[in-house]
């Protein structure tokens, strides 16, 4: 599983997208995100990791990749991560979108040498895209709280357990050989962060709340990805997790009635 997660990377360019032209953001307290201080910790470490190492980094690799050899590299991961698709999509009783994945695994394997080349594509097999987290929203399980995790970027308390599910139906996971198991996550890693250089660019010089930006585009592309593109207009009220207390509370100070006696 890659360091910065695909649905990290890949909302900024959908922030862009959402956000359109926005200047200025006011910070009011939003009831999903109730662990706000942490997360906007994290977030400012992440940020100073990104731009100590993993940017530069992606810099370096888009300077001296080729974009033809780029793009397979790309492709390699997007077929691995087919595997983890056809299964949500199976277990989402989605039968024609599981048939397509499992076809696309097949033929990009074989057809198109180990997925380098995305075979599939041409021959009519589109990509459905599917994770753990997505099944359980499928299934009822409401996003939870809003959090962002150290590295991995930013999540909810749903997708956090969904990635268990995640990490087990990774064929990545299945390599023996530490030394070749980390070595492709880097370049997983790498390869994701230089398709979302220039995205990142942008966001960093408009004159945002970047945090609230990201935390907002990431909650609506989910939901959107839950529902497959037709989200409800209203999310469903029955959260398993509106029980979970978030905050200290401080107890109640008594009422002047209360101290009489």
């Amino acid at each position: 599983m890659d360091v910065f997660r695909l649905s990290g990377l890949g909302v900024l360019s959908a922030a862009l997208l959402i956000g359109g032209c926005a200047s200025t953001a006011v910070q009011t307290k939003d009831p999903r995100d109730p662990l706000e201080p942490f997360n906007r910790a994290v977030f400012r470490f992440n940020s100073d990791f990104d731009r100590a190492f993993i940017k530069p980094l992606a810099k370096g690799y888009r300077a001296i990749t080729p974009e033809p050899v780029d793009r397979s590299i790309s492709n390699f991961f997007y077929n691995l991560a087919d595997v983890t698709s056809a299964v949500n999509n199976l277990l989402q009783f989605k039968m024609s979108r599981t048939g397509s994945d499992v076809g696309r695994v097949l033929i990009n394997s074989t057809v198109g040498v180990l997925g380098f080349f995305d075979v599939a594509t041409n021959v009519g097999l589109p990509s459905y895209k599917e994770d753990f987290g997505q099944t359980l929203g499928y299934w009822g399980i409401e996003s939870g709280a809003y959090v962002m995790l150290p590295l991995l970027g930013p999540s909810s308390m749903r997708d956090t357990f969904g990635w268990a599910g995640d990490i087990m139906t990774d064929p990545l996971t299945r390599i023996d050989d530490t030394t070749a198991h980390v070595s492709l996550l880097a370049l997983q890693t790498t390869d994701r962060r230089a398709d979302y250089l220039a995205a990142g660019d942008i966001m960093d010089d408009a004159a945002i709340d970047t945090y609230s930006f990201l935390r907002d585009a990431y909650l609506q592309r989910r939901l959107s990805l839950v529902h497959d593109g037709n989200p409800p207009l209203t999310e469903n009220k029955d959260d398993v997790w509106k029980d979970i207390d978030f905050e200290d509370k401080k107890p109640d100070k008594p009422t002047p009635a209360a101290t009489q006696h």
